[in-house]
């Protein structure tokens, strides 16, 4: 359930910014992708979560040729609030951000368009800052897009990079806002295990990417591999990566003693936290989802087992968390 929405949703979802940018080692051609979203619908995935920014467009596009004349059995998620029409490409590098009731409704339209639409299930913030999160004008538009029927519900995105503490805190406080999405992971629980304590709070729902910590977590980044500049990996020094796969030993015995593969851990992991309303694995292949897909079974990690796992994360150092100023 995506938190006081009432919108059901279902456990793992599909993050599709892969399908419309190289940034995961791959590019995904057209069809490919067609086929990625078929096959993540085939195996029971109904939550697809994107943005109007991933390929300028493109990854909206291709959800909504795929789902035309469905629509109502899939809920599709996608966020706005970067100005990417005189962006020469959408890289790593933020683009200028607007928020003001003109650029919403401007944005709306096109998502609206590309998706084959007249409705989105969940829109978004996309990495809003404090001052916006503290701008009740904002708020007041999505509630706007909500009582005339263009929105069904809102998120908040979290980031980009790891943290945005406050930001989640406060947006939190929002009514219109139904969900937040982080990155989280069982490497990384700061700040999602405080954001979730919080969500229980206010009914909001906890939207999770970067499960697999980059792919380190499925054993698909390894110290030493080779990652180019437009690699979204790209940021992941090899020393996290030894000191991640020397974590990945301490959590070992639990995943076995469950009969689980460490990446099979680290999503059950997550799904048995109270308060996740999806998952967004990273996925390149229709392998991938599959096999992503496969873990959300009803089986979850027992309280012992959780409780470990926590004592074990905490035990290692804290690192730098992200912020933005007021």
């Amino acid at each position: 359930m995506l938190g006081k929405s009432g919108i059901k949703v279902s456990e793992i979802g599909f993050g599709a910014w892969s399908i419309a940018l190289d940034w995961w080692g791959k590019k995904i051609e057209e069809d490919e992708a067609r086929r990625m979203l078929k096959k993540a619908y085939d195996v029971g995935i109904n939550f697809f979560e994107t943005a109007d920014m991933y390929g300028k467009g493109k990854s909206e596009r291709l959800i909504g040729e795929v789902f035309e004349g469905m629509r109502d059995e899939v809920v599709i998620s996608t966020k706005y609030g970067y100005d990417f029409s005189e962006a020469r490409q959408v890289g790593h590098s933020e683009l200028p951000q607007k928020f003001d009731r003109a650029f919403t409704e401007s944005a709306v339209r096109g998502s609206l368009e590309r998706l084959r639409t007249d409705r989105i299930d969940v829109y978004g913030l996309h990495n809003p800052k404090l001052g916006h999160i503290r701008d009740d004008s904002i708020f007041e538009t999505l509630e706007g897009l909500v009582k005339d029927g263009k929105v069904g519900a809102c998120q908040a995105a979290l980031g980009p990079a790891i943290g945005w503490t406050q930001e989640g805190l406060e947006v939190m406080e929002r009514p219109v806002i139904s969900a937040v999405q982080t990155v989280y992971n069982i490497l990384e629980q700061t700040p999602g295990n405080e954001l979730l304590a919080k969500a229980s709070e206010t009914g909001t729902g906890v939207l999770v990417r970067v499960p697999d910590a980059s792919g380190v977590l499925t054993g698909k980044l390894k110290p030493g591999t080779v990652k180019d500049d437009s690699d979204h990996r790209a940021f992941r020094k090899n020393e996290w990566i030894k000191s991640a796969y020397d974590k990945i030993e301490q959590l070992r015995p639990i995943a076995e003693r469950n009969d689980l593969s460490i990446a099979e851990l680290a999503i059950k992991f997550i799904l048995s936290k109270s308060g996740i309303s999806s998952v967004m694995p990273t996925v390149i292949s229709e392998e991938e989802i599959v096999d992503f897909a496969a873990m959300s079974d009803g089986g979850y990690i027992g309280a012992q087992d959780m409780e470990e796992i926590g004592g074990i994360y905490g035990s290692w150092p804290p690192y730098e968390l992200k912020a933005t100023a007021a």
